[in-house]
């Protein structure tokens, strides 16, 4: 009986310190990740993932017989349903990302006949952008699309420039749809048909859909000429456009040794159900295993930077995670168009301002003078009577008490409303006053 307890002692103390060793090693990756959760449940809840996860990590690694490994990265404390729900936006929306395969444009010319380098890395020739992070927005496809531009942009004019992913998240409606999916075909379309897109810097990413700001449209950079479809399963044109320039790809994201993928040739196991998009911006070899090199937007925390090299010539024809089943990227020949001029900013009054392409709402009025200023931060917006809140011209009924603007009078279509920032001024606040009277 003694011998038993102290069995049962034993095990209970090795339970304890594995936990406790468990427990340290997870406070050091929030503090490396900058996790902070909401309350001691949902950190405890997020723990017990994260164990979950490592002991899928370990068991991988601890094979010994595979050509890549997995880690603990930023990712490990979300379950894989809770990973694909947020990270990937491959696919028409509504719809199997599959209907893609239809109603291409068709493959110009053939480049069976030439020959490729026996590597190519498209970073070392400056035509790729550093790492981003699409966050919890599934608009994958925004970022494979800007990085294809942003290579070909480079390899034309020499310059490389980083695009907006936001602005097609915004604006390109005609098909795809933002945070919930799309195709890099169609957000080239839209590239083509608006003659141009706009500057990362100018039109910054936020992570979530917004309303398209209708004044940068104007601001078209960078200008592409068309975009070319790669044969489907055609590995040997695959390579061959690749070793041309970066080439956006569908790919099957979703499986959990992607999720923690860290390093190495990943080889699968992987379905080709395409749920996830890539830019794939050079090829090489490892000990004889040819591989490509695919640049994510989960940012620099997941695999090696932020990039994966991802097996090639596995001997199926889809590729390894579908990555030779749908392949495109854009074409151009004709030079930018000269920068347009920087928008101005937005007079309030002969001493008062706000930034350009921002509108001026009046906060407070005295017998009929403005006597304090705030900016909107769209073009054309809708001032609310509240003093302190604004609205989209194409959403202009305004509801104070809810904070929330919409399409019209019974209209249940709605956005949220946005908070007016401080005008500037030269002088001081009264100058609108001293204007405005005259003196």
């Amino acid at each position: 009986m003694g011998l038993l307890w102290y069995s049962l002692f034993l095990l209970s103390l090795c339970f304890s310190l594995s936990t406790s060793s468990y427990t340290d090693l997870f406070d050091s990756w929030c503090n490396q990740h900058n996790k902070v959760y909401s309350s001691e449940e949902e950190k405890l809840y997020r723990f017990r993932v994260f164990e979950e996860n490592l002991a899928f990590i370990n068991q991988h690694n601890e094979k010994g017989d595979s050509t890549y490994s997995l880690a603990l990265n930023a990712f490990a404390d979300l379950t894989h349903h809770e990973f694909r729900s947020s990270r990937l936006g491959f696919g028409v929306p509504g719809g199997n990302s599959m209907i893609g395969l239809m109603n291409r444009t068709g493959f110009v010319g053939s480049i069976d006949g030439e020959k490729a380098p026996e590597s190519v890395d498209w970073r070392k020739k400056g035509a790729v952008t550093p790492v981003k992070d699409q966050s919890s927005c599934g608009d994958c496809w925004a970022f494979s699309a800007t990085g294809a531009m942003e290579g070909i942009n480079k390899i034309v004019t020499g310059s490389l420039v980083s695009l907006s992913e936001q602005e097609l998240c915004d604006c390109d409606k005609s098909y795809n749809n933002g945070c919930n999916g799309g195709l890099m075909d169609y957000a080239y379309k839209w590239v083509i048909k608006n003659r141009g897109i706009d500057t990362e810097e100018d039109y910054p990413y936020k992570s979530r859909d917004g309303i398209c700001l209708k004044n940068k449209l104007t601001q078209r950079v960078v200008t592409i000429d068309g975009y070319t479809d790669v044969p489907s399963s055609n590995e040997k044109q695959l390579l061959q456009a690749v070793a041309a320039q970066p080439v956006s790809v569908g790919i099957c994201g979703s499986e959990r040794a992607f999720q923690l993928y860290s390093k190495g040739i990943f080889t699968g196991p992987c379905s080709t159900a395409l749920d996830h998009a890539v830019l794939i911006v050079g090829y090489d070899s490892e000990n004889g295993v040819d591989f490509w090199i695919v640049k994510n937007s989960w940012g620099k925390s997941w695999g090696m930077d932020g990039y994966m090299h991802l097996q090639r010539n596995s001997g199926d024809p889809e590729g390894i995670c579908g990555i030779n089943m749908l392949a495109s990227y854009p074409t151009k020949t004709s030079p930018n168009p000269p920068p347009s001029p920087r928008p101005q900013p937005t007079k309030c009054s002969l001493m008062v301002s706000c930034p350009a392409e921002s509108t001026c709402c009046c906060s407070l009025r005295f017998f009929g003078l403005c006597l304090s200023w705030g900016c909107c931060g769209l073009d054309s917006a809708v001032c609310c009577k509240d003093g302190r809140s604004c609205c989209p011209s194409d959403y202009p009924v305004c509801d104070i008490k809810r904070q929330q603007c919409f399409k019209g009078t019974g209209n249940s279509t709605r956005v949220k409303g946005m908070t007016r920032k401080a005008a500037t001024t030269k002088f001081g606040g009264w100058n609108s006053l001293f204007e405005d009277l005259g003196l």
